[in-house]
């Protein structure tokens, strides 16, 4: 924790938990601007009255503007909430759980956001924020960056601003779409990184039922050779990390499937691979797309994934997921991760 900001907390408590309360608040326009006070309120965990009374302490100190469609964040909101990240990270704790994990993981970088996805409504946005922060920070330009399916992945593009050569990225799909929500299929997912960056995609399509001879007779058509190449030319992977039950209940598998799937111990799943607690494959579906092969190949992973309630499956993938990949979380998940490595 900063030096300071510890003496300061010491001596007036009370400011600390303001401090953080405004920071949040902050953050939350910035995330969601311009936005009412109303659903800021609920995001923030505050009453209506209490929003109105930070918001207006906001706009007294030129940190916000509110208007008829809002509060959006200003320049100079901009620049407070910059400068004051790293202590306000160090002193919720969150650097530090972050570096704890990241010893216990083996990989690049863990980053923390506050909340829990599994109660707080803001946490997944500000996932989002985060991971579009380092997929910004680290991408180059002119490559190729394949993304997944899922509601987390989906919340990055809303964050992403345009850069010098974002222009020359093109989004593809890491596997076919997995649900009913066309919306939170790769494809489109794929398409909505495309637009916010300015950068283009393409688009595949590819049915998870196939019979083998079919998925082998599918695996020629040159729409799938063009997607394979690409696979194999992949630069950046963003993709999310689910249970590995609620992701079988999601794709409709038999039940058969299911039980034997709980049977072999499976906790998490990505890319179509279901693992167990010490990262082993102990299912994977028929699919084409992004391979636990192309991973260690490819210099750019994020990972992004939330909830307490996902802590057993983020920790089956990272289990033997690539030392080069940043995983995005959040404290509920973070803190329950924490504890199952502990007590290993």
């Amino acid at each position: 924790m900063d030096v300071l900001m510890d003496a300061q907390s010491k001596l007036v408590p009370e400011m600390m938990e303001l401090l953080q309360q405004r920071y949040r608040i902050l953050k939350l326009v910035k995330m969601a601007g311009p936005i009412g006070r109303r659903p800021l309120g609920q995001m923030a965990g505050l009453s209506e009255r209490e929003t109105r009374t930070m918001m207006d302490t906001l706009r007294g100190q030129n940190l916000i503007n509110i208007a008829k469609d809002g509060a959006s964040i200003t320049t100079e909101g901009l620049a407070v909430l910059l400068a004051l990240e790293s202590s306000m990270e160090d002193w919720s704790g969150r650097t530090s759980i972050a570096k704890k994990l990241m010893e216990f993981l083996g990989i690049q970088s863990v980053k923390v956001v506050a909340g829990n996805c599994d109660t707080d409504s803001a946490s997944k946005s500000l996932l989002g924020m985060e991971a579009a922060k380092q997929f910004s920070s680290k991408i180059d330009e002119g490559k190729v960056v394949a993304v997944t399916g899922g509601s987390t992945i989906a919340s990055i593009p809303l964050h992403i601003e345009k850069f010098s050569g974002t222009n020359n990225l093109l989004f593809i799909a890491a596997r076919g779409g997995v649900g009913d929500d066309i919306g939170l299929q790769a494809n489109v997912i794929a398409a909505s990184f495309a637009s916010a960056c300015g950068g283009t995609y393409s688009t595949f399509y590819y049915p998870e039922s196939l019979s083998e001879e079919a998925h082998e007779a599918f695996r020629k058509e040159p729409s799938v050779l063009k997607m394979l190449e690409l696979y194999d030319t992949t630069d950046c992977v963003l993709h999310g990390v689910g249970d590995a039950q609620t992701m079988a209940i999601m794709r409709n598998s038999p039940t058969e499937e299911r039980d034997m799937i709980q049977d072999n111990g499976a906790k998490g799943e990505a890319f179509g691979y279901y693992f167990d607690q010490d990262g082993n494959v102990v299912h994977r579906l028929r699919t084409i797309g992004i391979q636990t092969g192309h991973l260690e190949k490819i210099p750019l992973i994020i990972s992004v994934a939330g909830g307490s309630s996902k802590a057993e499956a983020i920790l089956a993938y990272m289990a033997s997921a690539p030392k080069q990949t940043i995983l995005v979380t959040d404290e509920g998940a973070a803190t329950e991760m924490l504890k199952i490595l502990v007590n290993k």
